[in-house]
């Protein structure tokens, strides 16, 4: 079992910053997911959720920016592997123009209404439908959005 961390970042209109994957990667290839990746040996969720998102995006958080959305497990039919993945969110007063991709063809902020047209990953799949609409997706794009640095 393989242990991911990931993030989902929601912006002032409740939108959310997915990446379209390229054809390169093992798990996943041209599907569209959250910024997120392995954690290193002995690396804590939180701190594999900012490190990912950092070298994904150029967004730096800090822990206290971060909310945990869920712990869950994720099937991944590429390799057969039974994974758990720690999905972080984090409301945020950015735009499209501020995310730099640094893997897959593109990361933007999507529309919660049209995010279900798109060519999942198992874990977006799997966690998008109960984190978006939730109290939680609500008061991340709503009053006090963070200022992230890029």
């Amino acid at each position: 079992m393989t242990e991911f961390a990931a993030v989902i970042l929601v912006d002032r209109r409740g939108w959310v910053l997915l990446q379209e994957r390229d054809e390169h990667p093992r798990i996943a290839p041209e599907k569209w997911s959250f910024s997120g990746g392995h954690l290193e040996p002995g690396e804590d969720p939180l701190a594999g959720a900012i490190r990912e998102l950092e070298e994904e995006t150029e967004v730096r958080l800090s822990p206290g920016d971060l909310e945990l959305v869920t712990v869950a497990d994720v099937r991944h039919p590429e390799t057969g592997s039974e994974d758990k993945i720690h999905l972080f969110a984090a409301g945020v007063d950015l735009t499209d123009a501020d995310i730099v991709c640094h893997e897959g063809r593109q990361i933007v902020f999507v529309d919660p209404a049209k995010a279900f047209d798109l060519d999942l990953s198992d874990s977006a799949r799997t966690a998008l439908p109960s984190f978006l609409g939730s109290a939680q997706h609500a008061a991340l794009s709503g009053s006090a959005s963070l200022r992230a640095e890029t």
